[in-house]
């Protein structure tokens, strides 16, 4: 697609406040594909009054109406789905299936979600003399990343339109394309004017005056754990809502009576997808010291198919976080058993697909979030030594555990200071609450646990 010289606010593009750009480069050939305004504190002001004066009209429309709307922007979402895949491929660096089928097919599994949770929600209940409202918090700056940029944007934009709440957005400087391209469908939609607002720009200028201004009500962040701090100190200070969605390290458990290939393989694909640029990826691998060196091998066999499968991760410094990252694992005793720091191609932010074996819980690499194609296996001795290994981080955002037994399995994942376990390699769920324990973030996304999210309670007696 070609990029808009403009923000999108009140229901046009309209030109943008400053001269600044920002260049949109493909982590592939390392070329730049385009340029999209470097957004000011006016835009975003503009914006939010845009969304503020928008407000009231949104939030009386009948639950049933703004159901059309989600369900019209699902449809056109999934009608420019090739589109979709190819402007993310283009700005990410997925590879193109797998573009079409999770970058452009999940948002429309999600916004389709939302379309039919605003027709069947109970925004007013009986609670005895009372009648109990669930009403739309008001104003929401949802500030996106560039990991899975559609993704994030439709599980935060479908529940605060769904509730009655009106947006600003400030989507990752990295992707803006598919951003651009959402706020287009969402035109053709039918969303009245002023309902959605795009402001483009960076974190420190533009994400920052969204997070400070007064008439936001709730901010909506998914990003790493240091910026969700900050967010929250902003808020915290104003007693305004925030939502967010941080870092994790989640432990992949398998349990002695597994089926150990399975669990491996799916395990490695896991995090090897997306080029391991996923919060919620099993980097961490905890395997019984009886079964501990088959693991390696069958992990270090499965690595070495995604050497031409994956794409590059998003951008020269992320290349380098990562490079870095495989480093300090060898310096610190980690054992390499594939891949490595070395780039495996001279162009493009590409980072070979790399198993770390004798890993201890004490590492950097296996406490802290890599956002690369990197797996961490360690060994247990029992399974109270991996629950104590699986807990033993500050996040808790996702994980696994496999077991010959559903029932064996479910009772270790209970055990769990996480907010999302798959069982024996459980499917995607878009209506399943996701979000995280610790340090992993504050609030829920997906289903009616999201829908809530962006909702306040009011009460009256009788």
């Amino acid at each position: 697609m070609k990029a808009h010289d403009g923000m999108y606010i009140d229901g046009a593009w309209r030109p943008a406040a400053g001269r600044d750009t920002i260049e949109v480069v493909n982590p592939v050939d390392e070329q730049v594909i385009g340029h999209v305004p470097a957004g000011t504190v006016e835009d975003v002001d503009a914006a939010v009054r845009a969304a503020r004066a928008a407000f009231p009209g949104w939030a009386a429309t009948p639950p049933a109406e703004r159901a059309e709307r989600l369900a019209a922007l699902r449809d056109v979402l999934a009608a420019r789905k090739d589109e979709i895949a190819e402007t993310v491929t283009a700005e990410l660096g997925s590879p193109l299936a797998f573009s079409q089928a999770v970058h452009a097919g999940v948002p429309v599994m999600v916004a389709g979600s939302y379309a039919d949770l605003a027709a069947t929600y109970a925004f007013e209940e009986q609670v005895g003399n009372s009648t109990v409202y669930q009403e739309p918090v008001g104003v929401v700056g949802a500030i996106t990343p560039w990991n899975y940029p559609l993704h994030q944007i439709v599980a935060k934009v479908a529940p605060a339109l769904a509730a009655g709440c009106t947006v600003v957005l400030k989507p990752a400087e990295d992707t803006p394309l598919t951003a651009q391209l959402f706020a287009e469908a969402v035109a053709e939609a039918g969303v009245p004017a002023g309902v959605f607002n795009l402001v483009t720009g960076l974190g420190p200028v533009a994400g920052q005056a969204l997070a400070e201004h007064p008439d936001v009500d709730l901010v909506s962040f998914t990003g790493s754990t240091a910026v969700g701090r900050r967010i929250g100190a902003t808020a915290g200070a104003a007693v305004k809502r925030v939502a967010l969605e941080l870092g994790g390290k989640s432990a992949n458990v398998i349990l002695p009576s597994a089926d150990l290939a399975k669990a491996v393989n799916v395990g490695v694909a896991n995090v090897m997808s997306n080029s391991g640029q996923t919060c919620s990826a099993w980097t961490r691998m905890l395997v019984p010291a009886e079964r501990y060196d088959e693991a390696v091998e069958l992990a270090a066999a499965a690595a070495a198919k995604y050497g031409e499968r994956i794409g590059p991760v998003v951008n020269a410094k992320q290349q380098e976080r990562v490079r870095g990252y495989i480093e300090k694992g060898v310096a610190e005793g980690a054992r390499l058993v594939t891949g490595g720091p070395e780039s495996p191609r001279d162009q493009g932010y590409f980072v070979s697909p790399t198993v770390f074996a004798d890993v201890t819980p004490q590492m950097t690499i296996a406490q802290e979030e890599i956002f690369g194609p990197v797996l961490s296996i360690l060994r247990y001795e029992d399974e109270e030594d991996a629950l104590r290994i699986a807990n033993g981080t500050v996040y808790g955002l996702a994980g696994a555990v496999w077991a010959g037994e559903e029932a064996e399995a479910v009772a270790f994942a209970r055990r769990l200071d996480t907010g999302q376990v798959d069982i024996n390699g459980g499917r995607f769920n878009p209506r399943a609450p996701f979000g995280g324990y610790k340090q992993s973030g504050v609030g829920r996304e997906l289903g009616a646990h999201g829908l809530s999210e962006y909702l306040q309670t009011k009460s009256l007696q009788f």
